[in-house]
């Protein structure tokens, strides 16, 4: 028998919006409203997306509150709690599990890369909480790669239910899928959506949801009723659109693409910085498109 699902479909990594270097709960308030209306199947709050290394962890646990007081159980929550220090992690955990989410979120260390023995340790202290845990692996950004023998040993424990699987790779995509309901794979990347349900993917944890929300949906709607020729269509619709929303670094594409459908200001905090002209200039171009 397999482990629980959290959900199926789409989950959008949330930005926090700001304005003046604060977060912006009036904007914050319109985009969920967005994500309920168009139809995703639950929100990660507190993510790489949600620019949570600039979180100090009051405004991390204010965000946590406030979104799930306004989605009052109407989509699950997912709430991002990983970092690279093994007892922060769990303390931001501990809290999620206290304010009440589906599950977690839960980025492998990185910058301190910790050994083999080391990154399981880590997710298995988490594990040992009372909450489901979805893991991270984004080698491109943490610069460690969960290997398939740690995924052997972390999929046997009850608690670590999926995979947000953020690679290049159809090869590693293909190796994760034969975990199938012991690690729920989710698409990483916007562009692999499809490849990642061919291969028995469950869903995507996807940043461009945030603007198309049901563009998004429509791809994973199509897939799970038969019409595979439909879901890749829409899925190569929005291709163009997605590798520009990773041109520069993620978030701050997304956020000027959304500032543009007057959803929130495009603003982020230090070392990020808004796109350059020419990369807002193409994302104008296609927006209109769009």
């Amino acid at each position: 028998m397999g482990k629980k699902l959290i959900f199926r479909g789409v989950a959008t990594a949330l930005v926090t919006p700001m304005t003046n270097g604060s977060i912006d709960y009036f904007a914050l308030d319109k985009i969920i409203k967005k994500q309920v209306a168009d139809g995703v199947s639950a929100l990660v709050v507190g993510g790489t997306t949600g620019e949570a290394a600039t979180l100090s962890d009051d405004e991390r646990y204010e965000l946590y509150s406030y979104v799930k007081e306004k989605l009052d159980g109407r989509i699950k929550l997912i709430l991002g709690t990983g970092t690279n220090d093994t007892a922060l992690a769990m303390r931001h955990t501990r809290m999620a599990e206290a304010i009440g989410c589906d599950g977690v979120l839960v980025v492998t260390p990185y910058y301190n890369k910790g050994t083999y023995r080391g990154v399981v340790e880590h997710y298995k202290k988490i594990a040992s909480l009372d909450v489901p845990v979805i893991l991270y692996n984004v080698p491109s950004r943490t610069g460690v790669n969960l290997t398939i023998a740690q995924l052997e040993e972390l999929s046997k424990l009850d608690n670590i239910v999926g995979i947000k699987e953020a690679c290049d790779s159809v090869d590693r995509l293909t190796e994760l899928s034969k975990f199938g309901s012991d690690l729920y794979l989710y698409a990483g990347n916007d562009s692999q959506i499809y490849a990642t349900l061919a291969l028995g993917g469950v869903g995507v944890i996807s940043v461009v949801s945030n603007l198309y929300p049901r563009r998004i949906c429509d791809i994973c709607d199509f897939y799970f009723n038969g019409e595979h020729s439909k879901a890749l269509s829409h899925q190569l619709l929005l291709l163009d659109f997605i590798k520009l929303m990773f041109k520069e670094t993620n978030p701050s594409p997304i956020k000027y693409a959304m500032s543009l459908e007057g959803l929130c200001a495009e603003d982020v905090r230090l070392p990020l910085m808004p796109p350059t002209e020419s990369v807002k200039n193409e994302i104008i171009e296609l927006v209109r498109k769009l």
